[in-house]
């Protein structure tokens, strides 16, 4: 008899506030997984309780939530008293008697709340789906980011990391990887946190915490070094493996390391982005090499200890891609992989895998797991509203050419990607090889800061030809140089300041339209790469279905839009 599990991360109470997702295994086999963002056109959906990613998950294989067997939530309440004596401490600390009082009573409250009413929290808003609940299990929040990175890595054995701003008590964790599990080997417990240290920079620079710190990755490279913000930040914080951050990192949150940073360098935060300063970009690139600089001495000093040369890695933190290179490039890790998921969102995916046998779970492959839609669908919709198209013989060759003729393409196929990266199903794509290419994307389509690169998507077997790492990068997680003879060819891929670029390599088992696309696409230019950006307007979730599609599309500056085997032209 089949046997269904239900995971999902809420972003409501103690479960965190950002990235809430759902995903389904059916006999422990991931079938669907898809983030609520999606379905509430909100970033990140705050505040938000996944029901509509359930729902969708239940509808996938016809289920109501009675037929689920269990229901995993990839959170720990009963941990979280583990740092009820750090909030206690704050409270005390307050010169306020006013705000003392205040401040303890809200701890005492919630340590009463994680106790006894998160579950109870989860079950009445599960009832709304549907009656009985199946029975509700939890599970620690870092080690269903560890099970993310190291089951699905195809390692026997493995160094596993697993950094974010917080989970219950923990905001790094060492783990060892085996064939039979996970074994927790050292915790940096809350508030020493690499997260909350990256975003008290994010923010100081006017962006915003769980938002902005990837834009702070892209501004770094063009900084530089600054020997006095170099100094000053290193004078409060410890960069070696036993790092320590909380001079940045004293609570929940970004405020008190802002003043901080406010303090250290007699200078405001920013209130908003804008123009930045060199000072600022140099601020960026010191950030950016201590983050680098702390996770790669934790990386050298466990891989001898683990006698292993294999690192996976999951959380929030680890979405930043240059850090990731950083860890790849090292003399003591020969191969690594990195959860593209790393961010809350994978937690429901790790909360599925985590009571399995490493060697039960497939090696992950592509990220195809959410909702599709037909060609007969797509095509009811644009008769209904009378809208025009053509379905070319040649889809994948008309394409091509479309995109060697400069055009800038919506691309709508089959099921959407899990996780923060368009991979070829939900994508605006351009020619690579011109910088007009990348400024039209950037100014008529996306509308975000013109400094920001765009990524390509290549055929695998040419990445040794442009990128001087040649490894296959199928999920777009990791940076690399590009080779000096190809740099010309890849001009709107580029980041105009070292010349790196954030590859997906494309094998045509992984998603047999989109190579060809990107084959017929090298045929007509001698370039197997395309310009690979996520279909969504600035500030917007990945466009989820063909209406959202067309209106991006009609609200954009683009020329063509491809839904399945349709061709739009404006």
């Amino acid at each position: 008899m089949t046997e269904f599990t239900l995971t999902f991360k809420p972003a409501i109470g103690l479960y965190g506030k950002h990235d809430p997702s759902a995903a389904l295994f059916e006999d422990g086999e991931l079938v669907y997984g898809v983030e609520e963002e999606r379905f509430t056109r909100q970033k990140h959906a705050v505040d938000t309780f996944p029901q509509h990613a359930i729902k969708a998950c239940l509808d996938y294989r016809g289920l109501v939530l009675s037929d689920v067997d269990q229901i995993i939530l990839p959170y720990d309440p009963s941990l979280r008293s583990n740092i009820a004596e750090h909030y206690l401490r704050n409270a005390i600390q307050e010169p306020d008697i006013g705000a003392k009082l205040h401040r303890l009573q809200q701890t005492v409250v919630r340590e009463a709340q994680a106790k006894f009413y998160p579950v109870r929290q989860i079950k009445t808003r599960l009832e709304a789906i549907g009656t009985p609940v199946p029975s509700i299990e939890t599970c620690a929040h870092h080690a269903c980011h560890a099970a993310s990175a190291f089951y699905p890595s195809g390692f026997d054995d493995a160094l596993v990391l697993t950094i974010d701003a917080k989970g219950e008590y923990d905001s790094t964790v060492i783990w060892k990887g085996t064939q039979d599990g996970l074994k927790r080997v050292k915790t940096y417990e809350h508030p020493n946190s690499l997260g909350l240290f990256f975003a008290t920079i994010t923010e100081f620079l006017g962006y915003r915490m769980f938002n902005g710190e990837g834009k702070v990755m892209g501004l770094a490279p063009y900084g530089s070094d600054n020997p006095e913000i170099e100094r000053k930040l290193r004078s409060l914080i410890d960069t070696s493996a036993k790092y320590d951050v909380t001079a940045l990192s004293q609570e929940f949150g970004t405020n008190k390391g802002v003043t901080a940073l406010e303090e250290l360098f007699g200078r405001q935060a920013r209130t908003e982005t804008g123009e930045f300063t060199q000072w600022e970009k140099d601020l960026a690139y010191t950030a950016q090499k201590l983050l680098e600089e702390i996770v790669v001495n934790i990386v050298e000093a466990c891989c001898p200890q683990f006698n292993t040369n294999n690192v996976a890695l999951a959380g929030g933190v680890v979405l930043n891609c240059k850090m990731n290179k950083r860890i790849i490039e090292s003399d003591f890790v020969d191969e690594a992989f990195i959860q593209p998921v790393a961010h809350d969102a994978g937690l429901a995916l790790g909360a599925g895998w985590l009571d399995q046998s490493p060697k039960d779970v497939p090696k992950m492959t592509d990220l195809y797991w959410g909702p599709e839609y037909n060609t007969d669908e797509i095509r009811s919709l644009l008769e209904t509203n009378k809208i025009e198209y053509q379905e070319p013989d040649n889809l994948e060759q008309y394409v091509a050419e479309q995109l060697a003729d400069g055009k800038l393409v919506g691309w709508f196929q089959g099921r959407l990607e899990l996780g923060p990266r368009a991979l070829g199903n939900r994508s605006i794509l351009a020619d690579p090889r011109t910088a007009e290419s990348r400024d039209r994307v950037n100014r008529y389509v996306k509308h975000r800061e013109e400094w920001r690169p765009f990524a390509p998507s290549m055929l695998e077997e040419v990445a040794d030809e442009f990128l001087e790492s040649g490894r296959p990068a199928p999920f777009m997680i990791t940076t690399s140089n590009v080779r000096p003879e190809q740099t010309g060819n890849l001009t709107a891929v580029l980041h105009p300041s070292d010349d790196t670029t954030r590859p997906q390599t494309v094998r045509e088992e992984q998603n047999s339209r989109y190579y060809q696309l990107i084959k017929e696409f090298g045929e007509i230019t001698g370039v197997p790469v395309v310009l690979n950006t996520s279909f969504n307007d600035h500030g917007e979730p990945i466009v989820t279905t063909p209406k959202e599609a067309l209106k991006d599309f009609y609200g954009m500056g683009l020329d063509t839009l491809v839904l399945e085997d349709i061709v739009i032209e404006k």
